[in-house]
């Protein structure tokens, strides 16, 4: 495999699409570094694993001697990136967004190497193009092309309101890459009608197109919803190490595979050996063992993984959790009581059962005793119920 090859087969890993890979091939073979950019508007103080699929993306093009370009959005958003909305998105004031800009960087260098990475914010070009500027800008798209992306149509289709300024923020973002000179820009699967913006506003520009690394969103640790803060079923980047080893542990055996892939920063081939691993007879939660603790060294040091692995075995392996635990899912809506879980869970036969079990210290949560029988859990709770010694449950609420 020669250098080009080799490189196009590292950006394709956990790639949805690549677009244009053969123009793609054309800037590899010109020998200069390329300027990839990646944007992130700071909308919330924190990062969590479905934004480090896109940092790892970044990682590789570092890896390959590219220019990476981390753009933080303060200008757009204070706008609001409308993509896969369903209403308008409140935008931020200024001061939200520079507090969370601030946070994003302290993060994203646990992943990326900062001597290599160039931070950029957009309101420096945005503010300087002013409304005389942001006219031209607008003009060079139609309605009619607005209305093409998906989520924009459906709003309009089902008589749903879309605010001017939502308009903007696909042409904000592909003047981004004009203002940048961005030879790849790198996104979600969601942001497909934004990218090809970046293509088109460059072409009008006189630049080079873009071409587009396109990853695809990460379900969270249900396996079903994308990972989102709001459902609940995220891994944070700065959560506590306990934490992370322990929601890693939680996801199951298929999805952790995925995890592997669009995370772990194994090697194609080291993440084949484990599959062959398993199907050969290997318990896959040693397997998922290895990848907790990868998560864990990468955000807060390997002394911090190997507390965190004592840590878990402690209040798992210790307590005998037998391997084969049957899985249940169940929609709680905006929650659901515990004692209401476990009776559909099927460990109790009834809801004053389940309060009882309770209140004599019979159930378990992920190894820890359960005092408040009017705990609530919500969507995207994912462990181990355990009634008495032998009744046990992994439930997923959705």
């Amino acid at each position: 495999m020669n250098e080009i090859d080799a490189a196009i087969s590292l950006i394709r890993r956990g790639t949805d699409e690549l677009l244009i890979e053969a123009e793609l091939v054309e800037k590899l073979k010109s020998g200069r570094p390329l300027r990839v950019k990646a944007g992130f508007d700071p909308t919330a103080p924190d990062l969590h694993f479905g934004h480090t699929v896109l940092l790892n993306k970044l990682r590789h093009f570092q890896e390959l001697d590219h220019h990476i370009m981390f753009l933080i959005g303060d200008f757009t958003g204070m706008i609001g990136d409308p993509s896969g909305k369903n209403s308008t998105r409140p935008p931020l004031s200024r001061e939200q967004v520079l507090e969370n800009a601030r946070t994003y960087q302290e993060q994203v260098f646990k992943i990326l190497d900062p001597g290599k990475t160039e931070i950029c914010f957009n309101s420096s070009w945005m503010n300087e193009l002013g409304a005389a500027g942001m006219i031209r800008l607008a003009a060079q798209q139609t309605v009619a092309r607005m209305l093409e992306r998906e989520d924009f149509a459906r709003r309009y289709g089902n008589q749903q309101p879309i605010s001017i300024h939502e308009f903007l923020y696909p042409l904000c973002q592909g003047y981004d890459s004009v203002a940048m000179k961005a030879d790849v820009e790198l996104g979600g699967t969601d942001q497909r009608f934004n990218l090809l913006m970046g293509r088109e506003l460059q072409k009008h520009y006189g630049q080079s197109p873009q071409c587009l690394v396109m990853v695809p969103l990460l379900e969270g640790l249900d396996g079903v919803n994308k990972m989102s803060k709001s459902l609940g079923n995220y891994i944070g980047i700065a959560e506590p190490p306990r934490e992370i080893f322990g929601k890693t542990m939680s996801i199951s055996d298929t999805l952790m595979w995925r995890y592997y892939e669009l995370l772990s920063l194994r090697s194609s081939a080291e993440i084949a050996a484990l599959k062959t691993e398993v199907e050969a007879g290997r318990n896959p939660r040693d397997v998922k063992v290895q990848l907790a603790l990868e998560f864990v060294e990468r955000f807060h040091g390997k002394r911090a993984a190997e507390e965190a692995l004592t840590d878990f075995e402690a209040r798992f392996q210790k307590n005998a959790l037998p391997d084969d635990i049957p899985e249940t899912k169940i929609a709680v809506g905006d929650g659901m009581p515990l004692f209401q879980v476990m009776k559909q869970a099927g460990l109790t036969a009834t809801t004053s059962e389940a309060v009882r079990m309770i209140e004599q210290g019979a159930v378990k949560l992920d190894g820890e005793r359960v005092e408040d029988k009017g705990l609530v859990l919500k969507a995207g709770t994912r462990g181990v119920l355990q009634v008495g010694k032998r009744k046990f449950v992994a439930v997923v609420l959705l």
